[in-house]
């Protein structure tokens, strides 16, 4: 945890945002990143997601199980789900969701939108083509040589 707080400190000089995350296995850190949303353009590039992406590379799987994320604050909804579908085993973090909605960092509003129905979210959703879509899915459950994530 002290590495994810430093690389979020070290961040912040950087001109990225204060967030750093480590993924360790078998007590030796597999990876290390901080945000990098605004150096690189990404909005994505949040630090749990960066650190995901290098830990998978290094161990040339998508499967992380077995490993531990640490990160210097809460996981804002994305990155939670990217630590469930890389399936980590354990998560710590530091600073929790309300500190970082104090300095302007607030995912509450994802959480509220996830429960609304479709036509009463602030993002305008629409659903069409689905019985097209869904010749894909078709296939995908009846192949066999298929590798399940």
């Amino acid at each position: 945890m002290a590495r994810a707080i430093q690389l979020s400190i070290e961040n912040v000089e950087k001109g990225g945002g204060p967030f750093g995350a480590v993924i360790v296995k078998d007590g030796e850190i597999i990876a290390e990143s901080s945000n990098s949303v605004t150096i690189d353009n990404d909005p994505t590039a949040h630090a749990e997601v960066n650190t995901i992406r290098k830990a998978c590379k290094a161990l040339n799987t998508f499967d992380l199980e077995g490993s531990i994320i640490y990160s210097s604050c809460e996981p804002c909804p994305m990155c939670l789900g990217a630590i469930y579908w890389a399936h980590l085993d354990e998560l710590y973090f530091a600073n929790n969701k309300k500190d970082a909605a104090d300095i302007g960092f607030d995912d509450a509003f994802i959480y509220d939108e996830l429960d609304l129905p479709y036509e009463k979210r602030k993002l305008k959703t629409n659903q069409f083509m689905r019985e097209e879509a869904l010749q894909a899915f078709r296939k995908w459950d009846e192949f066999e040589g298929k590798t399940e994530y």
